[in-house]
């Protein structure tokens, strides 16, 4: 394996000019520059990224927990972790929980033993809390990305509560309808926790009486959703739908597909999240968007100013505006 030593004498310079042309940390003439870049090229020099690693106390990495990286808002909110790291130089080393508690205590354990300049969680429904607060005890740098609450850390999500309340009231102004089901999920989940207090506020608000039956619960899983809400759709059919996330979505068109339902026609559907490209289905899905891509970003960019220094003020919480798109499922025109 080429050494730097190698590199800088076949440019005829010092090892610490080489040094300088590599991590740009002091100007070099470009002459010279261009000499070192071509020596690099001939002995296929690679810069020991431990070393320098060992010798700042940094590894130019950080670690990003997610649930499950599939999902299009977690897909979505991994891209722009992404984007930001690369411009700043780090690697991201990503793992997904897989909506246990147990994966995500492990997955913290091996990246705080990897020793990342800082992490970036998604939290599962029931975490170990506690496992995250050590984290940031020793001095980890930590930022709660989408699901917040619970521990006191850097948080970067979107607002849920007021996007889920003007949903089900569009349905009830608009539309006229009264009964209207709710595929909620995993409440245990924060984000469905604070979408599922919309849909009561809305209610509420609408002066229509709640029907505990017409709120599904359980894994929130696509397959449990499709199971509980075929229930429903049969026995007691709602005249809308409201999905509080993509994977209830799913289980509530699939339900639909098993009977024979379809939307608006038989009952309207609007979702929270919803699907890449909602504007190609046929029909329309009315869906509440939220900003995926700038949660990521956002979180990143935060996390970098807690690993430089740059923020050393109280744990902020950043909340991002969705944004929400009627379209033919819920009954309005395309």
């Amino acid at each position: 394996m080429a050494t730097i030593s190698d590199v800088a004498r076949m440019a005829g310079v010092s090892t610490s000019t080489v040094s300088h042309v590599i991590n740009g940390t002091r100007p070099v003439r470009e002459e010279t520059r261009t000499r070192v870049e071509e020596a690099v090229r001939t002995t296929g020099y690679r810069r020991d990224s431990l070393a320098r690693a060992l010798r700042r106390s940094r590894t130019d990495s950080i670690g990003l927990i997610l649930t499950d990286v599939s999902e299009p808002a977690f897909a979505a909110m991994a891209r722009g972790v992404e984007r930001a790291a690369m411009g700043a130089g780090l690697t991201v080393l990503l793992a997904n929980s897989g909506e246990d508690a147990e994966l995500e205590a492990r997955a913290l354990e091996v990246l705080a033993e990897r020793r990342v300049d800082g992490l970036l969680i998604a939290p599962v429904a029931r975490s170990h809390r506690e496992a995250i607060t050590a984290v940031i005890g020793q001095g980890t740098p930590v930022v709660l990305i989408d699901r917040l609450g619970g521990v006191k850390a850097d948080q970067v999500g979107v607002e849920n509560t007021a996007p889920m309340r003007e949903l089900v009231l569009h349905l009830v102004e608009r539309h006229g309808h009264r009964r209207i089901a709710l595929a909620a999920g995993d409440t245990g989940v924060s984000t469905i926790s604070e979408r599922r207090r919309g849909y009561l506020e809305a209610l509420d608000e609408a002066g229509i009486d709640v029907d505990d039956s017409l709120i599904v619960t359980g894994s929130g899983r696509a397959d449990d959703t499709r199971e509980r809400m075929t229930g429903v759709l049969r026995q007691q059919r709602p005249s809308a739908v409201v999905a509080a996330s993509t994977e209830t979505a799913v289980g509530v068109l699939a339900a639909a597909k098993g009977l024979g339902l379809a939307t608006p026609e038989d009952f309207a559907l609007a979702t929270f999240d919803g699907f890449p490209h909602t504007d190609l289905f046929r029909p329309g899905i009315t869906a509440v968007a939220q900003p995926a891509h700038e949660i990521g970003a956002t979180a990143m960019e935060l996390l970098l100013s807690r690993i430089d220094g740059s923020l050393t003020t109280r744990p902020r919480t950043i909340r991002l505006e969705p944004e929400i798109t009627y379209r033919e499922s819920c009954g309005c025109p395309a």
